[in-house]
């Protein structure tokens, strides 16, 4: 159904990159479920009032909320598609992630009133009421919620959008917990074990456990998370195919929500080259990552020496001596000055989050290494974090 609808409400569907074909599919699937969730919310009701099961009335409510959840996603995805301005030069996309982080919260709290009404059904049981009419009901009910968790996911994911994969997740949640609704009204006919309670409270805490899941993918991207492995090796592939390029570090990458994503890095470049020749290829590299990642980019020159044989044979000594501290040590930006009395051995050290040497404690091994090359070698170390 939402492919149908797309191909008659949304003309650039194909373009993925986009931010307003981004805006129309989140548009297009909150209002497909805000339409689907009323009306389950509606057939639901009547169901469990038919058999007085607090499961199904809980599930009812459930999907009334998710109807919500709905309207917040499709306000999310219209205010995050508005244009940058004073107040906000990065643009509004990361209003996106809070509103997936509202409908994480709103998970949570079905799933704690589901398990409430459980408990006090428990202490107090009641008899419920079988019929054919509500097992129809809670069989396309599943049906239903299965299509609406299959076509947020997929879209969610095709778009990289927390907000609709939040949905899928909450309507996944739903498929389970009416499921096992359905399972226990059947047993309860059958059997004459009233289980509708005990399923209620099994299914709120399976609720709360996806309602938390999703708040801590929501929350990832509002702290700040690493750029993924696939998108570090776009970078690389672009920034290196430019023989003027040595090499590359103290690479960020700054995600100010979906399709709004500002790098900055530093590039290698040798000395010798004429400036001006080498600030247009680093123009030309921004151009590119700007048109291919379709973000904004800003490229740091550090010129180094790459035709002085003693720098180079010190600089790999160095690298050698810094990979028995820890292997996952490295250095940039390395230089040697020169004086009438010591040499300034001059570069950045990487330092990784795991490792668990302080920073003092590698400063002064470095110290300690470089003395044993020669003795008037002065360490002028700077430690560096990787962001990615």
């Amino acid at each position: 159904m939402i492919s149908l609808l797309a191909k008659i409400f949304i003309k650039d569907r194909k373009n993925t990159g986009s931010n307003e074909t981004r805006t129309a599919y989140g548009t297009l699937c909150s209002l497909v479920g805000i339409v689907l969730n009323i009306i389950l919310f509606g057939i639901k009701l009547t169901a469990g009032i038919i058999t007085g099961a607090i499961s199904v009335v809980s599930d009812a409510f459930n999907n009334l909320t998710d109807a919500a959840s709905s309207i917040i996603t499709l306000l999310g995805f219209r205010i995050a598609n508005q244009k940058a301005d004073k107040d906000h030069p990065f643009g509004h996309g990361r209003i996106e992630y809070v509103s997936g982080l509202v409908v994480s919260m709103l998970i949570i709290l079905v799933g704690f009133e589901l398990g409430k009404g459980s408990v006090e059904k428990i202490i107090s049981p009641e008899k419920v009421l079988f019929s054919i009419s509500a097992v129809i009901i809670l069989s396309a009910s599943i049906l239903t919620k299965a299509y609406m968790a299959f076509y947020n996911f997929r879209i969610g994911k095709k778009f990289s959008s927390s907000a609709m994969c939040a949905t899928g997740t909450d309507s996944l949640c739903d498929c389970i917990a009416t499921s096992a609704v359905l399972v226990c009204l059947i047993i309860s006919e059958f059997t004459g074990i009233n289980l509708d309670a005990y399923c209620g409270l099994l299914v709120s805490a399976f609720i709360l456990f996806s309602g938390v899941r999703a708040v801590k993918e929501t929350i990832d991207p509002l702290l700040g998370t690493p750029p993924s492995k696939e998108y570090i090796e776009k970078i690389s592939e672009i920034v290196y195919s430019y023989d003027g390029v040595a090499g590359i570090h103290d690479l960020v990458v700054h995600d100010y929500g979906p399709g709004r994503t500002m790098i900055s890095l530093h590039a290698e470049v040798s000395s010798d080259v004429d400036i001006l020749v080498t600030h247009d290829m680093i123009d030309e590299i921004e151009v590119r990552l700007r048109q291919e990642l379709n973000c904004d980019a800003v490229i740091h020159m550090d010129p180094i020496v790459t035709d002085d044989e003693r720098v180079l044979e010190t600089k790999e000594k160095i690298t050698a001596l810094i990979g028995c501290i820890d292997h996952k040590l490295s250095i940039h930006d390395f230089r040697m000055v020169e004086g009438p009395t010591h040499t300034n051995v001059i570069f950045d050290v990487v330092v990784p989050y795991d490792v668990t040497k302080s920073d003092r404690e590698i400063r002064e091994d470095i110290e300690t290494i470089i003395k044993t090359i020669d003795k008037s070698y002065n360490a002028v170390i700077n430690i560096d974090k990787s962001y990615v």
